[in-house]
């Protein structure tokens, strides 16, 4: 139960730092906006870091927290781009759903193989894709022209689950500074090498800073989940994100669904439900 409540405050709190962010990737750019969100992040990290009695992380706790950090900005980079090109509500319940694959996979070697019922699960997740991916041309928009992102996103998100889970059996507070450190770092020499500003525009700030917070605190839910409970169904329960993310574009921004898209979303939340009660 812990590691259920722990899970949904994940998903909850990703949502809603994703949404910022999306929304930020669209004036900045998404390298921008993850490198900011991760340097926020990181911010709020160091300020709590005096009052959490943890020992220093060891080389294996770094070493793997460090390339969960750079899987974990790869993923948000794509994803960023795919909220930047195309809806939100299309781009969050695709990603999350290839990302809660792959723990779920890793987890069968690792913790043994899951219940029948996951299987099940699978074959809605397959339909689900499909129907996601079905949209009519709208304009000079191609259709399905920007899909494989939330699908790159996704793969680099179940990474960053595996490898977190990897970094952070004992500690919490250690492994997620790394892992951001590493991410905005990676980001920085990348806008380095290409000589781009690092120039904010005004009237970003409030986005980032929402991203930055509500990220930290699906990253921190996350880690705590998967040391109350199994790794395949912390990360899948935290994959319930899209829900948040696609409630607040609805709010926020009024899209628009087709039908088959909305049933599409539907099968995708609920064959990782179905994954996470398995």
């Amino acid at each position: 139960m812990i590691a259920a409540l722990f899970g949904l405050a994940s998903a909850l709190s990703w949502g809603t730092g994703d949404f910022a962010g999306g929304l930020a990737s669209r004036k900045l750019g998404a390298y921008k906006a993850v490198m900011m969100g991760y340097a926020i992040g990181l911010g709020f990290l160091l300020i709590a870091l005096p009052f959490i009695d943890e020992p220093f992380p060891d080389i294996h706790t770094i070493l793997w927290s460090s390339v969960a950090g750079i899987a974990g900005a790869i993923g948000l980079l794509f994803f960023f781009e795919a909220m930047r090109l195309g809806r939100i509500s299309i781009a969050a319940p695709l990603s999350a759903l290839i990302g809660a694959i792959i723990p779920v996979v890793v987890g069968s070697f690792i913790e043994g193989i899951p219940q029948p019922i996951v299987f099940l699960a699978f074959g809605l997740a397959l339909i689900a894709v499909a129907l996601i991916s079905i949209e009519k041309d709208e304009g000079e928009n191609k259709r399905n022209a920007h899909l494989y992102l939330p699908i790159l996103a996704g793969t680099a998100f179940g990474l960053y689950f595996v490898f977190m889970n990897e970094a952070s059996e004992d500690l919490v507070i250690g492994p997620l500074i790394t892992a951001r450190s590493s991410g905005m770092l990676s980001i920085a020499a990348y806008l380095l090498f290409k000589r781009e500003s690092f120039r904010i525009e005004s009237g970003s700030w409030h986005l980032l800073t929402i991203n930055g917070f509500f990220d930290v605190g699906g990253n921190l839910f996350y880690i705590l989940a998967a040391q109350a409970g199994r790794l395949d169904i912390s990360a899948v329960l935290s994959s319930l994100f899209p829900g948040m993310t696609v409630f607040l574009a609805w709010l926020i921004l009024k899209e628009r669904l087709q039908s088959s898209q909305w049933i599409g979303i539907l099968l995708a939340l609920i064959s990782i439900i179905l994954i996470a009660t398995a």
